[in-house]
């Protein structure tokens, strides 16, 4: 499996989560495998178990370069994207910003509405410059 497949499957669980949100990650995980949704991979389950527990911040990050819109108003999409795409970016030191970036873009185009891809886009890279610092 490739890691773009292994962040769509943590993308996919994210996105359940916030339809579930009294879930536990590791319930979510292990459910998800066992009715064969996703297949079992170590990079999903570091990913999702990763951004589930840093959630809080993450949130923190996100709303801090919204500018005309309400947190609460994003798409459980883009809120998903956005979420894996902070973490990788934030925590994860071995994946390049420009991917994590790509990535969310691509997950966005194939999920998301139309002009999703665009605000993600944007969020992601105002929060990429404001790491580079």
């Amino acid at each position: 499996m490739t890691t773009s497949e292994a962040r769509e499957q943590a993308f996919i669980l994210l996105f359940e989560k916030s339809f579930n949100s009294e879930a536990s990650a590791e319930d979510l995980y292990v459910t998800a495998v066992n009715e064969e949704v996703i297949k079992d991979n170590n990079y999903t389950s570091t990913l999702f178990n990763e951004t589930c527990n840093k959630l809080e911040a993450i949130d923190i990050y996100i709303t801090k370069f919204l500018k005309d819109r309400r947190f609460d108003r994003i798409s459980k999409v883009s809120l998903a994207v956005l979420r894996l795409a902070v973490c990788e970016i934030r925590y994860f030191e071995k994946v390049p910003v420009g991917v994590a970036i790509n990535e969310a873009v691509n997950l966005c185009k194939k999920y998301g509405s139309d002009d999703e891809y665009a605000f993600v886009n944007g969020i992601l890279g105002s929060f990429a410059k404001e790491e580079e610092k």
